[in-house]
């Protein structure tokens, strides 16, 4: 598939008119003078993007993110779908063929008081697909290094696919779990990119533990990435080598990225892909950034090294900031006042989609992605 910035003979498909709506968007030159970025997309075919992509932020919040319940025993389990709302299956029930090597770890306390007196302490973990899912209870004299490591290599020696790389995001929990991880034969990686973690973490906050003895809705919300109440990170400018010379805000149907869409694994270069919720309407559109380079491949693979988790308009500093592995954040450009409101609509399809954006990377219009990542912003209150 010719991504994205061109448009081929399947015009005639309104939907895939949508496949870069700049409609009056503005392009950054990083030079010293700037120019609008050149719209390939006929007179035709823009008014079509703008006016379907200016209904897409009518999706309502309530619309966002909704999610399967969660089980509640400590054994291995699988969803049949991130979207299923059928139970999760038993561990003889799952298809291992499913589960990815990129598995996602959290450990940390829950909204739950056990007998009244004790934090109830979890160890989840999934893979980066969401189709596993592991629950152990940790006793709260045991929540260490050394216990943490032990669950996570039992968890291992009873998995038919084995991971090469398990993220983690809890900043408050950085050092217990990289202790433990670093004795086990796998990359640990800090990282914002724990998607089907933070999904499945938001279900057990809304389905699961209300519903416990003990709960304690007062004591969530707390410890959560950086485990910061007041986040006073000041971004930095990207190193002069990895700036892209333009950049666009740009739409895509949320249908490409589902079953059967055009966007996926073979064409995403060094990128990765989120999970998508299949209960999202299919005809809203995903907001994103298209950033355009001659040092593309260069900029895609240093994007891919850092974990690149997402993008966020700062419309009160007219800043668009990148944010990277666990609280790494860098200014890509500063807005002016057209730019401000195009952000304002990035923000807003993101609001209306829990979260969900994209980045791409390209050398220019006409070119294959040199790295396309799909992204969610991770609520900072897990």
């Amino acid at each position: 598939m010719a991504l994205f910035l061109f448009i081929s003979s399947i015009s005639s498909c309104w939907y895939h008119c949508l496949y870069y709506n700049y409609r009056k968007m503005n392009a950054i030159n990083w030079s010293s003078s700037c120019s609008p970025l050149k719209v390939l997309l006929c007179t035709l075919l823009l008014s079509c993007v703008t006016i379907r992509s200016s209904s897409a932020f009518n999706t309502p919040p309530s619309a966002a993110v909704r999610h399967s319940n969660s089980v509640q025993s400590s054994i291995i389990t699988a969803s049949s779908s991130l979207s299923s709302a059928s139970p999760e299956t038993a561990v003889n029930e799952l298809n291992w063929d499913k589960v990815t090597d990129e598995w996602e770890l959290d450990c940390y306390s829950r909204p739950v008081l056990v007998d009244g007196k004790k934090k109830l302490w979890e160890i989840l973990l999934t893979d980066s697909s969401g189709n596993m899912r592991i629950q152990r209870v940790l006793p709260s004299n045991k929540v260490n290094s050394r216990e943490v490591r032990r669950v996570v290599e039992e968890i291992i020696d009873n998995s038919e696919v084995k991971p090469s790389t398990i993220r983690f995001f809890r900043g408050a929990m950085f050092n217990m779990i990289n202790i433990a991880l670093s004795e086990i034969d796998v990359v640990a990686r800090p990282s914002r990119c724990t998607f089907a973690l933070a999904q499945w973490i938001e279900e057990r906050n809304r389905d699961v533990y209300p519903k416990m003895d003990g709960y304690r809705p007062t004591m969530g919300g707390v410890g959560g990435i950086g485990g910061t109440f007041l986040d006073i990170r000041t971004a930095v400018k990207l190193p002069d080598a990895l700036r892209g010379e333009k950049y666009a805000f740009v739409g895509l149907p949320l249908a490409e990225f589902m079953e059967g869409g055009g966007i996926d694994a073979s064409n995403i270069g060094v990128g990765r892909l989120a999970p998508v919720d299949n209960t999202l309407p299919a005809d809203s559109f995903v907001q994103g950034v298209v950033i355009l380079t001659p040092r593309a491949k260069a900029l895609a693979s240093w994007l891919a090294g850092t974990e690149v988790a997402g993008l966020k308009a700062d419309l009160r500093k007219r800043e668009l900031v990148m944010e990277t592995d666990i609280d790494n954040q860098y200014l890509m450009a500063k807005l002016n006042d057209e730019q401000r409101r195009e952000a304002a609509v990035f923000e807003e399809g993101k609001d209306a989609l829990g979260g969900l954006h994209f980045i791409s990377v390209q050398k220019d219009e006409d070119d294959d992605p040199a790295g396309f990542w799909l992204l969610r912003e991770i609520p900072v209150n897990l």
